[in-house]
């Protein structure tokens, strides 16, 4: 070894310089210049396991980003060391075992620093991917090129600096100082220490980027068939429908072959590419915020991802934001509708697995989709599923369906009951768009369409809208919710349980999960110029409105949103009204009218049609201003009191229906916002009451387009009250009483003019229904509904919200329908 050492000095130099000119960096994390170094102290590089490549990529990067040298030795007090060192690893030769593993190259220091203070050091981890492969065979020269979790030879690192050197990962980790790491056992055990702590980072940043090794799919696919859960349900179907086992067998393979994904290195690469050029000849900009939330967690979590579904590109985008950096893009639940010719294999070959849209009645098919999926989960491959279940036609967030939940939670206490307890982690994923690529199609489907079937010739017709703008999209991260720590909350003893097939509290359990993660999501919305404009648009009698008022609009939206955000990360856009206006406009959203008095923003009633959608992905940001602006359309005076009085009834119901997490005290966030109305001008006040101003006219107006935006869902409250109320306590079951509602709502949408088919979704009177039995206000006898006095009084002081012209016109409405 020392031979070689020598043999190869003079050969550095040359060599560096070649690796310079040939490597390209697809991602440097963190970048270079934030870097928490102390300029004062000495740095010393480590890297996972020696290696020559590595170590001359990091020289050079050191020079060009000025950071300190990597080359050479570095001298601290009476020792001198290379400034890169790297963690020793076990030798292997072909004619004996490996040698035990040598000790870290750290004592020297650490017993000069216990013996001389001042003589600190910082260690920078690095890791240095040349090319990522999540350890499967996917080709001899990619196979022997890629980084994989095997660690590489001379002749293997050489042929994959040659192959992958235009796709290199660079990872610094946070620095270690040698006076952090001491402690008064003595210096031998800090060097133990040292290396452990460096060898952990090294493995969960691996974990983290690589993802954990991949299994053949064929061998994974006869895994799961031979598993005894799966040979269980083919013994009981034998007997049942006396049918062979082995016809039953290979029934059970080909779900397998059906379901599983087939993850495969190089379509990821082509994918990144390809995705690349899509997004940039697509979308101005993809945004991307609260990811290093995701990274702090996926060296030692099982990650699942829980996106919004609002287009079907949601797939491929948050696939492509994690590789792009650096986290393992995961294996993604998609609807066996996309298992189409061409597109099938290449998504199954970028991570989705599929699934039937039903399968409670057949048990081999459920029996083999549950070990897959506990398969992947319990070796810690990340997933990603739509707890939707499909894509919102209304733009509005969808109820969470079970299915996935349930499978996963039920996964996560099988792990926990057999070889010990998996860290697993959901993280909520919202995606805005300012344009999305199915715009006519929700249209015509919320009008009674049918959804038309996927296929490629689809997949053709939406390649000829490329050419259109679509503006920019975000991605934003939620505050993740480690399951653990939930069930730990909620349920308490539930590792008592464990070993149990179906615990008594699971089930009741998976509807409050799933409306946690809907809250977390909504709780990240990303607030963009189109869904802005069409909040202030669509509030507007005609959907016509002076720019010099909708920029002042939107400007208090952000400005209600900077201080009383409705989401913990609520992004904001960036620029100004003016900007956002423009770009409106140029997307062809809404057109800009010239007028000698001043410009006009107008929507006709298709544009209107499609910014329903946009508003209803964030009104819910605006559910207590709105509410507390409506107050005040009919009485112009308020106490807090009296406020207080009047919206308790409402507030619960319509924050469930906004998917929104009420704030602890409603009395408390009450005040805050009217102080905070009275700081935008909206709202004067006196003593201990809040008014709204009479001069100037404006005020007025801006706090009645705020108020507009909760009367829609206000008016179907008050449509289903009174359905109810006039049917009275047990006449009526809860799919009567909302298709009632439902109809009721529709009439009212005609004749005012609404073209706004969400306004009338049946699942919102559903839900209706539902939140009012939560909130104890309804309760069933059998299937009839039942209410007491409470929710007439509670009704009464509900409708004191109206102004008198809008109660008589609801009033009417629903006498005429029950005449």
């Amino acid at each position: 070894m020392a031979f070689i050492r020598t043999l190869m000095t003079p050969l550095r130099a040359p060599l560096r310089r070649l690796i310079a000119s040939w490597v390209e960096f697809r991602l440097i994390e963190p970048a270079t210049d934030e870097l928490d170094l102390d300029p004062t102290l000495p740095v010393l590089y480590v890297l996972p396991h020696p290696s020559l490549s590595d170590t001359l990529l990091l020289e050079s990067l050191c020079r060009a980003r000025g950071l300190p040298p990597a080359a050479g030795l570095r001298r601290v007090g009476e020792i001198a060391l290379p400034a890169c060192l790297a963690l020793p690893s076990p030798r292997r030769h072909l004619w004996r075992r490996a040698s035990r593993r040598e000790e870290a190259p750290f004592l020297a220091l650490l017993e000069q620093r216990r013996r001389h203070p001042d003589h600190e050091v910082q260690l920078v981890p690095v890791s240095v991917f040349w090319g990522r492969a999540p350890g499967k065979r996917f080709g001899f020269w990619k196979m022997l090129a890629a980084d994989s979790w095997q660690f590489t030879g001379r002749l293997r690192r050489a042929l994959s600096v040659l192959v992958n050197g235009k796709n290199v990962e660079l990872h610094f980790g946070a620095p270690l100082r040698l006076g952090d790491l001491l402690d008064e056992r003595g210096a031998a055990l800090a060097n133990r220490k040292t290396a452990r702590l460096l060898r952990v980072h090294f493995r969960r940043l691996r974990t983290r980027v690589l993802g954990p090794d991949l299994s053949h799919r064929r061998t994974l696919i006869e895994g799961v068939v031979r598993s005894p859960e799966v040979r269980q349900v083919i013994e009981t179907l034998a007997e049942e429908e006396r049918t062979s086992r082995a016809r039953l067998q290979q029934r059970a393979l080909r779900y397998g072959r059906e379901i599983a994904s087939n993850m495969a290195y190089p379509v990821l690469r082509f994918m990144d590419g390809l995705l690349r050029r899509l997004w940039n000849r697509l979308y101005d900009g993809v945004e991307v915020r609260g990811l290093e939330r995701v990274k702090g967690l996926a060296g030692d979590h099982t990650l699942v991802y829980v996106p919004c579904h609002r287009s079907h590109i949601d797939y491929l985008l948050l696939s492509y934001v994690l590789y792009r950096d650096g986290l393992m893009p995961p294996h993604i639940a998609a609807g066996r509708n996309l298992d189409m010719p061409l597109i099938g294999p290449l998504l199954r070959r970028g991570g989705a697995f599929f699934l039937r849209r039903s399968f409670r009645d057949n048990r081999l098919y459920a029996a083999v989709f549950n070990e897959y999926l506990h398969r992947l989960l319990s070796r810690g491959h990340p997933l990603e599923y739509f707890i939707e279940g499909g894509r919102s036609r209304s733009g509005r967030l969808l109820a969470a369906r079970p299915g996935m939940l349930l499978m996963t939670l039920r996964s996560y206490l099988r792990r926990a009951a057999g070889s010990g307890q998996q860290r697993l982690a959901f993280v909520p994923i919202y995606i805005g768009y300012e344009r999305i690529i199915e715009n006519a199609s929700y249209q015509r489907e919320l009008r009674g369409g049918r959804k038309r079937k996927e296929s490629p010739l689809a997949l053709l017709r939406v390649l000829g809208q490329l050419r259109q703008p679509f503006g920019r999209v975000a991605v934003n991260v939620g505050e993740p919710l480690t399951l653990a720590d939930y069930l730990d909350r909620e349920v308490g003893d539930w590792r008592q349980t464990l070993g149990e097939e179906r615990p008594a509290w699971l089930t009741p359990l998976v509807p409050r999960l799933g409306e946690e993660l809907c809250r977390r999501i909504n709780a990240a919305a990303a607030l963009n110029p189109v869904n802005l404009v069409a909040l202030v648009l669509l509030a507007t009698p005609h959907h016509a409105i002076e720019v010099s008022l909708l920029e002042r609009q939107l400007a208090l939206l952000v400005d209600l949103q900077r201080h009383h955000p409705g989401g913990a990360h609520t992004s904001l856009p960036e620029g100004t009204p003016v900007e956002w206006i423009d770009q409106v406009v140029a997307l062809g959203m809404v057109e800009r009218r010239g007028h000698p008095l001043g410009d006009i923003l107008v929507a006709d009633a298709g544009q209107a049609g499609l910014l329903a959608w946009y508003r209803n992905n964030v009104m819910h940001l605006f559910a207590l201003a709105g509410l507390v602006a409506f107050a005040f359309r009919r009485q112009p005076t308020h106490r807090l009191d009296t406020l207080e009085a009047l919206l308790s009834p409402s507030w619960p119901i319509l924050a469930r229906e906004l998917v929104i997490e009420p704030p602890a005290s409603l009395r408390a966030a009450l005040a805050e916002m009217l102080d905070l109305l009275v700081d935008q001008g909206l709202l004067e006040r006196a003593g201990e009451e809040w008014r709204r101003p009479e001069e100037p006219l404006e005020a007025g107006e801006r706090l009645r387009l705020l108020g507009q935006l909760m009367q829609p869902s206000l008016e179907r409250g008050y449509l289903l009250l009174a359905v109810l109320l006039d049917a009275g306590p047990g006449e009526l079951v809860a799919e009567e009483l909302a298709e009632r509602s439902r109809q009721l709502a529709e009439r009212l949408a005609l004749l005012s003019g609404l073209d706004a088919p969400e306004f009338f979704d049946t699942r919102l009177f559903a839900n209706l229904v539902e939140s009012l039995e939560r909130e104890g206000w309804l309760w069933r006898e059998g299937e009839r509904l039942m209410f007491d006095e409470r929710l007439r009084r509670a009704a009464q002081r509900s409708r004191e919200l109206f102004d008198p012209a809008l109660r008589h016109r609801l009033q009417l409405l629903t006498r005429r329908r029950e005449a």
